[in-house]
Parts: C-alpha cells; sequence; structure tokens
C-alpha cells in the first residue's frame, strides 16, 4: 500500500483536497486533528505539555486549554519548537500506526507540517497544495476569524511556500481557476495503476 502525504501552507487548501480525494474512497489522517486529540487523551503527551508549560494547560477537567496554550506558544519561536517537539512524536508514531491498519491502494495523511515534522520519511510520495499568497491570507481570514496580521504571523513560521512546494512529488493547483477534482482524479489513478 502507498502512503502519500498531503501538505501545504497555511489556507492553501488541503483538507478541501483530502476530503475529494476521501470522495474516491481513500482514507485520510489528519495530522491536526490527530494531535488535538492526542493531546488531550494521551498521558505521557499530557504529562510532558504540563511539566514544559504548566498544570494551567489543562483545564480542571483534564482537557487541554487550547487558548491558553495558543497565547502561550503563538508569539514565541522557541515555545513553538519546544510544544512541537513534545506532539510530534506521538503524532507520528499514531499515524505510522494508523497506516499500518489500511487496507487500501493507498493512504493519504494531511498534514501541514510534514517536512517540518520528519513525517516525510515515513512516506512513499507527498502532494503539495498550492494557492497564491494573497488568496491563502483571504481564506484564512474567513476561515479561522483572524486578522491578516495574524495570518501573516502564521505564515511566517512555516517553510516558504516555493521551498515546500519543490520539495513535494506532485502538486495540485488551488487558486480556484483550475479544478481540483481533475487534478485528483488523475492523481488517483496514477496511485492506484502504480501498485
Amino acid at each position: 500500500m502507498l502512503r502519500i502525504g498531503i501538505t501545504g501552507g497555511i489556507g492553501s487548501g488541503k483538507t478541501t483536497v483530502a476530503k475529494v480525494f476521501e470522495t474516491l474512497g481513500i482514507p485520510v489522517y489528519y495530522a491536526d486533528d490527530a494531535a488535538k486529540r492526542l493531546m488531550n487523551e494521551h498521558d505521557e503527551l499530557k504529562q510532558k505539555i504540563k511539566k514544559q508549560f504548566g498544570e494551567a494547560a489543562y483545564t480542571a477537567e483534564g482537557k487541554l486549554d487550547r487558548g491558553f496554550l495558543s497565547a502561550m506558544v503563538f508569539n514565541s519561536t522557541q515555545k513553538i519548537a519546544q510544544l512541537n517537539a513534545i506532539v510530534h512524536p506521538a503524532t507520528l508514531a499514531d499515524a505510522a500506526h494508523w497506516m499500518q491498519q489500511q487496507t487500501g491502494a493507498y493512504a493519504l495523511k494531511e498534514a501541514a507540517l510534514i517536512f517540518e515534522s520528519g513525517a516525510q520519511q515515513q512516506l512513499d510520495y507527498i502532494i503539495g497544495v498550492h494557492a497564491p499568497s494573497a488568496l491563502r491570507v483571504q481564506r484564512t481570514m474567513q476561515r479561522d476569524n483572524i486578522t491578516r496580521e495574524e495570518v501573516l504571523s502564521r505564515m511566517d513560521k512555516q517553510i516558504g511556500e516555493t521551498i515546500k512546494m519543490k520539495l513535494c512529488d506532485f502538486i495540485i493547483t488551488n487558486d480556484e481557476q483550475e479544478l481540483v477534482v481533475t487534478q485528483v482524479l488523475l492523481l488517483h489513478q496514477k496511485f492506484v495503476n502504480e501498485l
């Protein structure tokens, strides 16, 4: 079975592309959703986060206080790196376990930080989802209800779009000009025929 990653910068439309693959019956592992789940359910991970960021990182009910943690890490490159160093290994292990359970021709892992986390080592191919910066900013502002400055700050913390796309094996353009479905179908045929 092929293990394929989908990545791209914030607002590029990674999830949209992944959902199109899902309509074709392809299983998708969503790394952000998995990380959120693990930070709430994985006891060892919870202890490491509390040790690094304090007991206030979790509510009295034991749930991650995302607002507290976001406020603490998002303006500090060092603190983001500390959080990622705690969360990425658990998410990588969870994704590897999930991939082993899949039985189709191929399965996908959707993640913004494939290269940053080292996840590319667990994957056979990586699809990059590309969209122009202005469109990415607009989409993220609407989706997350945040300012342009907040979006740009988040973008600054990711690998540059040009570099990220050069590292990918395939590119899907999601610029609202080219049809995403057509591009997905071509890749789907390629992956199915490869086996």
